[in-house]
């Protein structure tokens, strides 16, 4: 994974004249893409006041998990805590919404406006164990970037 690459391709997305749907689906794609253990990826967004959150863009396999209620799951423990959350063995989670027998592991990053925590950016591995301090930073800076267009 060459971050310096990855961020520049993310970056052009941002810059793009295209709409930030279209925007936020070229991430999606391109993380699942260029990142060969990112086998899901996808933005959940807070959905009005209803303390849950609703699935937005996504590359990947269909879910079920289109709406999920805070404190449920990686995701709304995420959307509570406001904190990067990595889980590197998923049946190793109490408190997991199975998005299918394939995924090992999932890291979930919020994204911040203005300090408030309007959604996060979710990836699932079929692969045990592989996410790092490096796919964390760099989803940090995903995180940044598309907060700077919402």
């Amino acid at each position: 994974m060459n971050i310096k690459v990855l961020q520049q391709n993310i970056d052009k997305i941002i810059i793009a004249e295209n709409s930030v749907d279209n925007k936020l689906q070229e991430i999606c794609n391109t993380l699942k893409n260029s990142i060969s253990y990112y086998n899901w990826v996808g933005f959940y967004f807070n959905h009005e006041n209803k303390k849950e959150l609703k699935l937005a863009q996504y590359a990947g396999e269909e879910t079920e998990h289109t709406i999920i209620p805070f404190g449920k799951g990686i995701c709304g423990q995420v959307a509570v805590s406001n904190e990067n959350f990595v889980v590197q063995d998923v049946s190793e989670q109490d408190n997991y919404i199975s998005c299918g027998w394939k995924v090992k592991s999932e890291i979930v990053i919020p994204i911040f406006v203005n300090g408030n925590n309007i959604g996060q950016i979710d990836i699932d591995s079929h692969s045990a164990n592989i996410f790092t301090e490096k796919d964390e930073q760099f989803l940090e800076y995903v995180c940044k970037k598309v907060a700077s267009i919402l």
